[in-house]
């Protein structure tokens, strides 16, 4: 994978590993050695490329964060993908999490909302040396049944459910890991397996993730933001989108 490589940014990612993931309990060697290899910085402004491996989200575009390596690291262990899987990631961001599940995965599709962060992704997985990564605009909640069936779906972005359609498009022991928004705007990271006709979900840890906008999710922001207005602030926590 391409890397400018400076011996400051490999330091870095090596103690990005061993103090933020390997202490804290994430054990999968695939997702450890994918995360050490994959070059952060690369996906982020150079403004910010100084603290790339800093455990905290980090500003893209678009007025969207990139989520701490913790999240990434834990939804892809969570979603068991092996170098067999195809996986349907649910907002591609700046790229970064696609290309880490490209180093752990066989096929990545990935769809964005936002068409501008789309063709800077596009870039950033080229410039990186990524080709098993395909990125597409378009509505997330849909799934993407062109590609289907997958074996893992991941999301990042909170949804009030996991959509049927995701369900639908995985195979028969497939899993979904997406954070849900419950009732009372608080957020769980969920992780959904899907075994003869029914999905059987488990709460993994409390997250903060931006709404998934969508037909199968919330409405569009300013929407929501109109809806919230005559029923109560909601909480929609710091973004969590790679």
């Amino acid at each position: 994978m391409g890397d400018d490589a400076t011996d400051e940014y490999a330091v870095a990612r090596a103690g990005m590993v061993e103090h933020q993931l390997r202490r804290r309990g994430l054990r999968d060697r695939r997702v450890l050695e994918a995360m050490g290899r994959v070059p952060r910085h690369l996906f982020v402004p150079e403004a910010v490329r100084h603290v790339a491996y800093d455990d905290r989200p980090l500003p893209i575009a678009d007025g969207q964060t990139i989520s701490q390596p913790y999240i990434v690291a834990v939804m892809i262990e969570l979603a068991g993908v092996t170098s067999r899987s195809r996986v349907l990631e649910i907002g591609t961001g700046s790229g970064y999490a696609a290309a880490v599940l490209a180093a752990v995965a066989g096929e990545v599709v990935s769809i964005e909302r936002h068409p501008g962060l789309a063709a800077a992704a596009r870039a950033a997985l080229e410039a990186t040396g990524v080709r098993n990564v395909a990125v597409f605009v378009g509505d997330g909640t849909r799934g993407f049944p062109d590609r289907a069936p997958f074996d893992a779906i991941i999301a990042t972005a909170a949804g009030p459910r996991i959509p049927s359609s995701w369900a639908e498009q995985l195979v028969q022991g497939g899993r979904i890991v997406a954070p849900v928004e419950r009732d009372d705007g608080h957020q769980e990271l969920v992780r959904a397996v899907v075994s003869a006709g029914t999905v059987r979900e488990e709460v993994a840890l409390p997250v903060a993730f931006v709404p998934l906008i969508g037909a199968d999710g919330f409405p569009d922001p300013p929407a929501r933001r109109a809806q919230t207005s005559r029923t109560g602030p909601a909480s929609m926590g710091t973004r969590n989108n790679e």
